[in-house]
């Protein structure tokens, strides 16, 4: 199932952090596009020769990216997922413009209205990230 972004999370611009999905499989796993445009609105005042995105929101592209896979759940369907927190995230570069990234979620536990995902960040084919989500639903 490859739904609108915009039809899944209750994120909007400038909050929504991913552009599309690739994949989603409800109470599975998800996976989305994002690219990393030189307009992005958290280059705003930086200075062009060193543009670095900033790594909680590479996390919360990502934590939207698994909020897909809870919230496309008939269940779940019209509550709110909240980022719960972070468990060994690892970064091994940083991400800039001209960057093309995929976020990939997997769900490893549902219970009720708390969810653990895996998730991780490639960018042409290599892993930049991977990190451990905790969410919550409401």
């Amino acid at each position: 199932m490859k739904p609108e972004v915009q039809d899944v999370i209750p994120q909007r611009y400038p909050f929504q952090m991913i552009d599309r999905f690739i994949d989603v499989k409800p109470g599975e796993s998800a996976s989305a596009v994002k690219l990393i445009s030189i307009n992005e609105w958290f280059f705003d005042n930086k200075k062009a020769g060193n543009l670095v995105v900033p790594r909680p929101i590479m996390i919360e592209s990502m934590a939207q990216t698994g909020v897909a896979a809870i919230l496309s759940m008939p269940e779940y369907k019209g509550k709110n997922a909240f980022f719960g927190g972070i468990k060994n995230a690892v970064f091994q570069d940083d991400f800039r413009p001209g960057d093309k990234l995929v976020f990939e979620v997997e769900l490893k536990k549902l219970k009720h209205n708390i969810g653990l995902g895996h998730g991780t960040i490639t960018r042409d084919g290599q892993q930049i990230c991977e990190a451990d989500l905790i969410f919550a639903v409401e």
